[in-house]
C-alpha cells in the first residue's frame, strides 16, 4: 500500500482497538518471529512452552514491550520492510490514552444500559467490559492458544499449528493457523473446501479499490 493509506490503517487500527492498541511495527516483528520459530522455546506465543494461556501471554506481552521500546533488536529478517511510526505509537500506546479510551467505554455503556435504555441491552453486560477493555489480548490468547492445540491439520508443518474451524470465523479467519503457517504468504487462509476465511473478501475488495495491490498468487 502507499504510504497515505499506511498511515490511515495506523490510525484506523487504533480507532479500532482502542485500549488494547498494538503496534503494527512491534506486531508485525512478533508475528515472524512465530513463524521463524514456531513451537519452539524461541517462539515469542507457543502454548506448549508455558504452564497455562496466563502465563503464555504474559511472556508475549514482556517480549512485545522489549521490541517496542527497542530495548531488544530483532533480526534484520524480522525487521525489514515493516512499518514503523514510532511518534504515533508513543502517544497511542501511552496509559493516559488507553485511560481515556477506558473512560470512553464506560461512558458507552452507561449511556446504552441505564440511559437511554437501548432495545436488547440488560445491565449484566456490564460484565463484558473487562473484555472490551483488553480485547486485542483476549483475542490473541485465543487465536494463539488454540491454534496450536486444538483442531485439525492439512499440512505438516513441523510445529503443532492447527485449524480450529469451529472457533475459525469468529476469529476473522485467523484460526487457520495449520493452513497459514504452510502457506504465510497468501491472503486466503482458507484452502479446503469447507474452510471459509470471512477476511479475505475485504482484502479482495480493498485490492479491487487499489487501496492495497495483492502481489500475484496472494
Amino acid at each position: 500500500m502507499s504510504k497515505g493509506w499506511e498511515k490511515f490503517f495506523y490510525i484506523f487500527t487504533w480507532a479500532c482497538q482502542g485500549s488494547s492498541y498494538l503496534s503494527p511495527r512491534a506486531y508485525a516483528v512478533l508475528h515472524r518471529m512465530h513463524h521463524a520459530y514456531s513451537d519452539t522455546p524461541k517462539d515469542p506465543h507457543s502454548p506448549h512452552h508455558t504452564e497455562n494461556i496466563f502465563t503464555m501471554m504474559w511472556r508475549t506481552r514482556n517480549i512485545y514491550n522489549d521490541v517496542f521500546h527497542y530495548q531488544e533488536v530483532p533480526e534484520e529478517r524480522f525487521s525489514k520492510g515493516i512499518p514503523d511510526w514510532a511518534t504515533f505509537d508513543r502517544v497511542a500506546s501511552s496509559y493516559l490514552t488507553r485511560l481515556g479510551w477506558g473512560l470512553f467505554y464506560v461512558i458507552f455503556y452507561v449511556l446504552c444500559i441505564s440511559v437511554f435504555d437501548f432495545w436488547g441491552t440488560h445491565w449484566s453486560m456490564y460484565f463484558l467490559l473487562p473484555i472490551h477493555f483488553l480485547m486485542g489480548p483476549v483475542h490473541g490468547a485465543i487465536v494463539n492458544w488454540s491454534g496450536h492445540k486444538y483442531g485439525y491439520a492439512n499440512f505438516d508443518n513441523n510445529d503443532k499449528s492447527k485449524n480450529s474451524l469451529l472457533l475459525d470465523f469468529l476469529m476473522m479467519g485467523e484460526l487457520f493457523q495449520n493452513n497459514h503457517h504452510k502457506l504465510p504468504k497468501r491472503a486466503n487462509f482458507a484452502v479446503k473446501w469447507f474452510e471459509f476465511d470471512p477476511t479475505y473478501p475485504v482484502v479482495k475488495v480493498l485490492h479491487y479499490c487499489r487501496i492495497i495491490r495483492l502481489k500475484p498468487g496472494a
